[in-house]
């Protein structure tokens, strides 16, 4: 199987990470209803998606490819860092349990870094990068709005460099689904995405299953 994130992950497990700590999103979707999606990028898809499989009101997380096209939407293409794709989840969640807003929130404080340019942890290369596909107009003012205000409150010590992008999402192989679920004792994600997943429960404890 060929692995979707770098190989740094191998040796002793990481000291478990906390939550930045940030304020919630002063601006919100409304008024919607039914189930709605959100599609973020923020590193290996394999952490991404174990964070937000634990978050109550997410009906389900698909890891996948946003900002490029169909043709190239395969691993073996996206690595060569050419096709303009991140890895990305899509986020199929239920407005009334959990917000757009919440679910940004959590994507900033815990599920990763939004000050590393082109990549995150061990992984780098623009396939990595920090990224909002907003699936309309309400997402994407909600976003661009929670970005300023972090930015304006100083939240991190180095600017945030989260671009607001569009595109649409294409899954992933069906190895990369559940990844982390599937195989918890893998080094990467052993040392990676179990701090982030411990954080997650730390710092949101009302909204982990």
């Amino acid at each position: 199987m060929v692995s979707a994130c770098s190989d740094a992950g191998a040796g002793p497990p990481a000291a478990p990470g906390g939550a930045v700590r940030i304020p919630a999103p002063a601006k919100d979707v409304q008024g919607v209803r039914g189930p709605q999606v959100a599609v973020l990028a923020g590193g290996c898809f394999w952490g991404m998606e174990a964070v937000f499989e634990g978050v109550k009101g997410v009906r389900s997380v698909t890891s996948g490819y946003a900002g490029g096209t169909r043709e190239t939407a395969t691993y073996d293409q996206v690595s060569t860092e050419r096709t303009r794709h991140a890895e990305a989840i899509r986020i199929v969640y239920d407005p009334a349990v959990v917000s757009y807003g919440t679910l940004l929130r959590i994507f900033f404080a815990v599920a990763h870094d939004p000050t590393q340019l082109n990549y995150q942890g061990p992984d780098k290369g623009p396939s990595y990068r920090s990224a909002i596909f907003p699936r309309d107009p309400a997402q994407r003012a909600v976003a661009a709005a929670y970005i300023a205000q972090l930015g304006a409150a100083r939240a991190y010590p180095r600017p945030i460099v989260t671009r607001i992008e569009q595109g649409p999402f294409y899954p992933a192989e069906g190895y990369h689904q559940d990844f982390a679920r599937r195989h918890p004792s893998h080094p990467y994600i052993v040392r990676w995405d179990h701090p982030k997943i411990a954080a997650f429960r730390a710092a949101f404890p009302a909204l982990a299953r």
